[in-house]
């Protein structure tokens, strides 16, 4: 008796139709929009740099 095998069929990424809708919202934002982009990525880099893991033992 065969058994049949069970596929998980998913569907195919569209990997370059992604690449190209991220490259057009990027474009078409405006030079505001994109230094208050790069202003949070800058601030959220400093605040990252600066943080401390402090270990806490389980009692």
């Amino acid at each position: 008796m065969k058994s049949k095998t069970n596929i998980v069929e998913e569907p195919i990424a569209d990997y370059k139709k992604a690449e190209d809708d991220l490259m057009r919202k990027a474009l078409s934002s405006s030079y505001i929009e994109r230094f208050y982009t790069m202003a949070r990525l800058m601030k959220m880099n400093i605040m990252l740099k600066s943080a401390k893991v402090i270990h806490k033992k389980m009692d």
